[in-house]
Order: structure tokens, then sequence, then C-alpha cells
């Protein structure tokens, strides 16, 4: 029977890099932390882990006994989570990590209608880029990420996904609004352009485009802010790119519009709910995760397409007071 507590503390040491730091975390003496990890090395007959130059890692042997040790308490939770469920016990912890870009949607309604409902789950939200997001799953630091327009990954698994493209976001009387076609990124290069920082999805998913269609686009503001771009282009600044649900009350305001881009890869950009595979949701996040489907208008159904509808309300008004003016 391995030693648990040996488990935790090689788990502990190869995280944090450090005997030392391990043990603080642990609150408990470094020795006690290098005496637990020896007694598994020679229970088992293997060393588990060395230092180099960046610190602590674990060797191949203990890479095996920390994924075997995250598997069971991810089964253990799991578990204890499904008990609680028949004993009609409604706690629990829910880790999310989100995108700036999904948080006006997520706090609008659904996440105060989820906590009222479940009282006594405590719901931990993180703000990461997408390539954070996918870490902080796969490290099991959160149950579920919200990802937009994430790379294929074989260690997350996609509960709900949903169309929501990449447009390009431009002020109410810019030129590119004469346009009687979708945006390339030819057309761009004449313009201020915003874009977010590299870890972000949506500026992935723009430098793939860029490089397929060999565009060179020279970006005059970038940043980790949705909130920084926005006030970009409601500035009159320039212009960026953003999925519609977004920058939905901006559109009905008037005080932005949106323009559909031409290339395939922006015009099917994803939005997802992910957690790592293999292991099994607690009841708390399995319930979150149908919350979020109900509630969120990113993953209820594909994108709205607001623009459209606001172009067919305007095209209804203009022909109804026509129509008084001529019977006038």
């Amino acid at each position: 029977m391995l030693n648990q507590r040996g488990l935790r503390y090689l788990n502990e040491v190869v995280r944090r890099g450090s005997l030392r730091r391990a043990a603080v975390h642990l609150d408990v003496d470094a020795s006690a932390v290098s005496r637990q990890i020896r007694a598994l090395e020679e229970t088992l007959g293997v060393t588990l882990c060395e230092r180099d130059s960046d610190g602590m890692r674990a060797t191949e042997a203990g890479k095996l006994l920390i994924e075997y040790h995250h598997t069971q308490r991810a089964a253990e939770e799991a578990v204890l989570s499904r008990l609680m469920a028949i004993q009609s016990l409604e706690r629990g912890e829910v880790r999310i990590a989100v995108g700036e870009g999904f948080i006006a949607d997520l706090i609008s309604a659904p996440l105060q209608t989820f906590m009222s409902t479940f009282q006594a789950i405590e719901i931990e939200v993180r703000m990461a880029g997408v390539n954070e997001a996918m870490s902080l799953v796969k490290d099991r630091e959160v149950d579920l990420a919200l990802l937009y327009a994430p790379p294929v990954d074989p260690l997350l698994t996609c509960h709900v996904e949903t169309r929501q493209p990449l447009d390009l976001i431009v002020p109410p009387d810019h030129p590119l609004l004469t346009l009687d076609r979708p945006v390339a990124l030819a057309d761009l290069t004449d313009w201020p352009l915003g874009l977010m920082d590299n870890p972000f999805g949506m500026r992935q998913m723009v430098n793939m485009v860029a490089q397929q269609e060999r565009v060179h686009l020279q970006s005059r503001l970038h940043t980790n802010s949705v909130a920084v771009l926005k006030n970009f282009v409601r500035s009159g600044m320039g212009i960026t790119f953003m999925p519609e649900l977004t920058v939905m009350e901006e559109l009905r305001n008037g005080d932005m519009r949106v323009l559909p881009m031409s290339h395939p890869a922006l015009s099917g950009a994803r939005a997802q709910i992910v957690s790592r595979s293999g292991q099994e949701l607690t009841v708390a996040a399995d319930a979150c995760v149908a919350h979020l489907r109900r509630g969120m208008r990113f993953f209820n159904a594909d994108a709205p397409r607001l623009l459209d509808a606001l172009d067919v309300a305007k095209k209804t008004t203009h022909s109804s007071l026509h129509s008084q003016q001529v019977n006038t």
C-alpha cells in the first residue's frame, strides 16, 4: 500500500520546485517532507525526484506516482460528492477558469442564479487567457474552464460547444461598413488595430489566419483587457476583433458595429466548456455545467447575429415611416 502522505508530499515538492517551499505550503518541517519521499523511494527501489537548474523535478517514476495520486484524489472527490448527493447534501465547491470576454455573460445572471439555487456550493472564478485556463484544468487547479477558440487538446473533454464567430468590431461610422461583402484581413492594413495579447484565443486565431493569408497586421494597441479594447473602439481610435456577444450591449446602444470576417476559421470560431479528460466531474461541477449551458448566452445557442436583427429592425422602422409619409 502506497503511503498517501508521501505521495502528497512528493506532489507538492515537484509542484513548488523545492523541499522548502513545499514544506511551507504543507506547514511541516522540510526534514519531514524529505523523510516521507525517501521512505517512498526505499519502498519502491526507485528515485522519484531530482534537482536540476530549475529546482526539483520528477523522474519518470515520480511522474507516474504523481499522476496516480491525482487520479486517486479525483476519484475520492467524485465518490464523496455522489454520496453527498445521495444524502441530499448540496455543499461542495466549483473552481472555474474564465476569460474576460465571458465575464459579463457569466455575471449578468447565470452565476447569481446558480449561487441562489445551490446556496451551500462555493464558487471560485479565476481570470485566465486560453493557454493559462487550459493549463489550470490539466494541472487540476480548476474543475472547469470557459474557453474561446481553444486548440484541440486530447487532455481536455468538451461538455458544451457553440459557434461564436470572431468578428471585426468598428466604430458606428467606420468606412469599412460600406463594404458589401465579408471582411478579409487584407482590408484592415490601413486602419489602426487593437489586439489582445498572445495568450488569448482571440489573438491566436487572428495570428493563425494572418499567417495563412500572408497578411502582416500591425497592432497599434495590444492589451490583456477586453475593456481596454472596447474603449479603443468606442472612442473612435481604431478597430478590433471580438465575438458578437462580448459587445452585445454596445451594439444595442449603437456605440459599435460588427462586421463578419470572410475566413472560415474566424467565422467558425467556437466557445467551449471543458474539464480534464478522464476525471469525473463532482456533482457540484456537473450541476454548474448544466446551469451555464442553460443560462449563458455564449453556451445556450450559437451566436445570435445581433447585427442582422438590428439591421432588419431598422429597415422595418424605415419602411414603416416611409409608408406613413406616403399615406399622409
